[in-house]
């Protein structure tokens, strides 16, 4: 059973990762915005 633990931990950085990846482009797209 502990495979089903390790892919629940995968999923969640993998998803966090994609989370954070988005959050700053969206942060630097808002930046680029302003600056105009």
């Amino acid at each position: 059973m502990w495979y089903f633990a390790w892919i629940l931990g995968v999923g969640l950085a993998s998803t966090a990762a994609i989370l954070n990846g988005m959050w700053f482009e969206a942060r630097e797209q808002r930046r680029i915005e302003e600056k105009r």
